[in-house]
């Protein structure tokens, strides 16, 4: 089982992660890609990274707007995981966005 981040921890993982705020008990990123299908490709790119990591975001999508939380339910709070995640989805949003 994952362990749960201490705050110290949480406080380090969110500064290496600049985008990303924690809000509700989650990591939340919140982009704004160049449209509808630029948002999809990215949400498809994420969903592969999930699958293999067994590890998922909750995504929510307004059209070109995507909401990325990431919080580890089973342990009903932040652990490696999710940090691992967030920064696979940076670099999923950096490469879409090149």
């Amino acid at each position: 089982m994952p362990q749960p981040l201490s705050e110290q921890e949480l406080g380090i993982a969110l500064e290496t992660l600049p985008d990303w705020t924690f809000r509700d008990g989650a990591l939340v990123r919140e982009v704004e890609l160049n449209g509808f299908s630029q948002a999809i490709q990215v949400v498809n790119r994420v969903a592969e990274v999930a699958e293999n990591n067994n590890h998922h975001p909750d995504i929510d999508i307004r059209w070109a707007t995507l909401t990325f939380r990431c919080s580890t339910h089973s342990e009903n709070a932040i652990t490696a995981l999710d940090v691992g995640l967030a920064e696979e989805i940076d670099g999923i949003i950096d490469a879409i966005r090149d």
